[in-house]
């Protein structure tokens, strides 16, 4: 049987939320986070087409929000000073109300790799991008294939 694609339940990031531990980010512009295998070349005779051994998962993430508190500059600010890592939990959901259901992203162990001291520019918006690492994910909701 032949699919098709209705344009309208293309899932729009307007629609998209973030949590991070139980603070709601409403300033939230996007969110990208990935879960990439680390793989190893390995050598095998009488054959030219390399192989590959998968070795480790590389899960890392940004998230991009306007700059409207000084929220992760007070909350990672002493900690990376003091050389402690903080881990948090975000959680994704993205719930258009055109789509056929709703998805829900869980990231556990998530720790941020740096934070902006300062950056501003004159008759610009400020945006903050924040990269960082996670060890876990959990899928809470999904949208069937159809």
């Amino acid at each position: 049987m032949e699919r098709t694609l209705s344009p309208e339940k293309v899932m729009n990031g307007t629609f998209g939320e973030v949590w991070l531990d139980d603070y709601y980010l409403a300033e939230v512009l996007s969110l990208e986070a990935k879960a990439s295998l680390e793989k190893t070349e390995v050598n095998q005779a009488r054959t030219l087409v390399k192989g590959y051994k998968v070795t480790g998962i590389d899960c890392k993430g940004t998230l991009k929000l306007n700059k409207v508190t000084s929220y992760f500059l007070t909350k990672l600010s002493e900690s990376i000073k003091k050389g402690k890592v903080v881990k948090c939990t975000i959680i994704s959901k993205l719930a258009d109300p055109d789509s056929d259901g709703i998805e829900r992203v869980k990231l556990t162990g998530c720790v941020f790799d740096e934070i902006t001291l300062a950056n501003w520019e004159v008759k610009k918006l400020g945006e903050e991008s924040i990269p960082f690492t996670f060890t876990g994910w959990e899928v809470l909701d999904y949208v069937p294939a159809q």
